[in-house]
């Protein structure tokens, strides 16, 4: 991307064709979106150009119709089992469905039945599966489940550091997994793998 051009567009470390091809279909969501002046049913976060925006409004949302206050809420990440944005026909009751996210440093096995899935190690070739829809709530800080999840941080793009966005809350194998593990293998969430 053309470096004067880099000051008004989004973080990303594609090459000006790919990253093109992605404007178009950001603005085809946003077409999609502003016709019928309603959020779809499941978000692609990763094509907004400013997600943590959204997030912030799922946390504004819940703060004003449990009128608990904005400073004590934390976002809660659950992972569903499926990809396919068909499936789901009806908003969630609380937050929003949104996909689009890739993992880095880790592999995802998916749950069974009414089983959520979990982190497990990474396949070969395979270096940024995609992650399936996931349901993202907001809660009280204090009532944050740590054991047994990995605290996964979700960046833009591989870059990382000011790519930042927030922290999603990713299960693992079992409760008494060590998170380090993932920290070491330097697991991230990333919403463009480039």
């Amino acid at each position: 991307m053309p470096a004067n051009w880099e000051k008004y567009a989004y973080f990303s470390k594609k090459l000006l064709v790919e990253w093109f091809a992605d404007v178009l279909i950001r603005i085809a969501q946003l077409n999609e979106w502003s016709e019928e002046l309603k959020t779809p049913v499941t978000v692609w976060i990763s094509g907004l150009f400013n997600p943590m925006s959204y997030l912030t409004a799922i946390m504004q949302v819940t703060a004003r119709a449990t009128g608990m206050p904005l400073d004590d809420m934390c976002l809660k990440t659950d992972i569903l089992n499926t990809k396919n944005k068909a499936e789901f026909v009806e908003f969630a009751q609380t937050g929003a469905y949104i996909n689009g996210f890739f993992l880095e440093g880790a592999g995802w096995e998916a749950g069974r039945g009414g089983e959520t899935g979990y982190l497990t190690d990474m396949i070969l070739k395979e270096l940024h599966p995609e992650v399936p829809i996931m349901h993202v709530t907001a809660i009280r800080k204090s009532e944050r489940v740590t054991k047994g999840m990995y605290i996964c941080p979700v960046y833009t793009t591989t870059m990382r550091g000011p790519t930042y966005i927030f922290s999603a809350d990713l299960k693992m194998e079992s409760e008494d997994s060590d998170p380090n593990k993932w920290i070491l293998a330097g697991c991230a969430l990333l919403m463009s793998p480039e």
